[in-house]
């Protein structure tokens, strides 16, 4: 069965769906906070984890390691209102990227956003590694 990630079209569409969120989350007013200035580096890690989560190439993994992920988001202290934007803002860029638009595809990309926030927000408030959410590799997404 064809992966999430070739049948969005691999990393061209992939980085491309990244770079529409990113601009749109620089931009956005409540997400300003989480993401106060544009890091060059952040398309290419979030097309890394995504890429790899839909079952492409495992560079996340390999170049940064998952601990990097609970480390940016450790402090944070993600409030329910920025978690729901982000995910709302990622479905617009999803929307607009011009990546696959049938129902499957959408459901597991919005599950896995959906997923990955609930995450990034537990991880964002543990004061200990014991509180930290379970998951300790890049996630694996199907259909």
């Amino acid at each position: 069965m064809e992966s999430l990630y070739e049948h969005a079209g691999g990393d061209d569409a992939i980085h491309r769906l990244e770079e529409i969120f990113y601009a749109k989350a620089l931009a956005d007013p409540v997400l300003r906070e989480v993401f106060p200035e544009r890091v060059p580096t952040h398309v290419d890690h979030l097309t890394w984890f995504t890429a790899e989560s839909f079952g492409g190439p495992d560079r996340f993994t390999r170049k940064l390691g998952f601990s990097h992920i609970i480390d940016v988001h450790r402090g944070l202290k993600l409030t329910e209102e920025q978690r729901q934007r982000f995910v709302d803002v990622y479905v617009e860029a999803l929307d607009e990227s011009g990546l696959p638009d049938d129902q499957p595809f959408r459901s597991a990309v919005i599950s896995h956003v959906e997923f990955g926030s609930h995450v990034a927000m537990q991880n964002s408030h543990a004061e200990t590694d014991e509180q930290l959410h379970p998951l300790r590799e890049v996630p694996r997404w199907t259909w």
